[in-house]
């Protein structure tokens, strides 16, 4: 059985291409006529989260004929997991007291890879380190090895890195993106995750977290994303790209559904269709690998 999941965070609202993207989770999940779609609220970045957000996010995306089997996770209900999973990682972990902009200056640097830590405090001193510690809390991070690692992507065939020191609990004592992810996916039995191809890097990173932790990979399908005109990730202020927005307009839930699953070569513009029919027609080797331009006026 296939279990997939869908995990926004409620910071605002979904627009087309997170829509978009969560259609594309429950087509591949119920690919198998077995299969569940799970929901996880990631709700860990606390200053950033909109009261009410996550309601209205699920209403959309129930509004689109979604359906999301239990159960609903929540990651700020999540700590003591991140914790015990942080614990078991200790041996392979250094405290990390570089700024953001530290470790953009350093990443610059000539011989730097760009994209990549650049291992300033890994190497630092029990001395150094008390030093540093003095008017800084540290970070937490992987020391990661330098063997190759490679993840098979259903879009994207085999994708090969070396694992970097990423950062496992930030230095406000909140567990880090990449450690919630797998630690959340292994505990909900998660064996595919449908996201966008922008986070195509970080699957190396976390399925060599996953197999330290001794969890299962999962099996990754990272889809096209939507763009604006100038070729930009969409967002909020590229005009009507919301269902409330949209709704002003008098552009329905299903309408949005044909218009995503008119960019999926799934219908032709102006057919009327449901999710039970875009499972019948889809397939994902047919799968579109280009982006989704969306007009303005869309």
């Amino acid at each position: 059985m296939t279990r997939g999941r869908y995990a926004p965070s409620p910071t605002g609202d979904l627009h087309l291409g997170n829509l978009r993207t969560a259609v594309l989770a429950w087509l591949f999940a119920h690919s198998d006529p077995d299969g569940e779609l799970l929901y996880r609220i990631e709700d860990l970045d606390a200053s950033r989260v909109r009261p009410g957000l996550a309601d209205r996010q699920r209403a959309d995306l129930e509004s689109l004929g979604l359906t999301f089997d239990p159960p609903t996770v929540v990651q700020s209900d999540r700590f003591t997991a991140y914790d015990e999973a942080l614990r078991r990682l200790t041996d392979r972990t250094f405290p990390c007291f570089c700024t953001r902009r530290e470790i953009a200056e350093a990443a610059s640097a000539p011989h730097a890879t760009a994209g990549r830590y650049p291992g300033t405090c890994r190497s630092l001193t029990a001395t150094e380190q008390a030093v540093r510690g003095r008017d800084r809390t540290p970070a937490i991070r992987l020391r990661a090895e330098s063997a190759p690692v490679t993840v098979t992507d259903l879009l994207h065939g085999e994708v090969t890195a070396v694992p970097d020191d990423i950062v496992l609990r930030r230095n406000d004592g909140v567990a880090a993106y990449n450690l919630a992810v797998v630690v959340d996916d292994a505990g909900s039995g998660v064996d595919q995750v449908v996201r966008g191809d922008d986070l195509l890097e970080s699957a190396v990173n976390q399925s060599y977290l996953a197999d330290l932790l001794g969890f299962p990979a999962p099996t990754y399908a990272h889809v096209p994303l939507a763009l604006n005109a100038d070729g930009r990730r969409l967002a909020k202020r590229d005009g009507a790209v919301t269902l409330a927005d949209l709704a002003v307009r008098g552009v329905d839930p299903g309408d949005v559904l044909t218009m995503i699953a008119v960019s999926l070569e799934l219908a032709v513009p102006g057919e009327s269709v449901t999710l039970a029919d875009l499972r019948q027609r889809f397939d994902p080797a047919a799968l579109p690998h280009r982006p989704w331009i969306v007009s303005p006026g869309s």
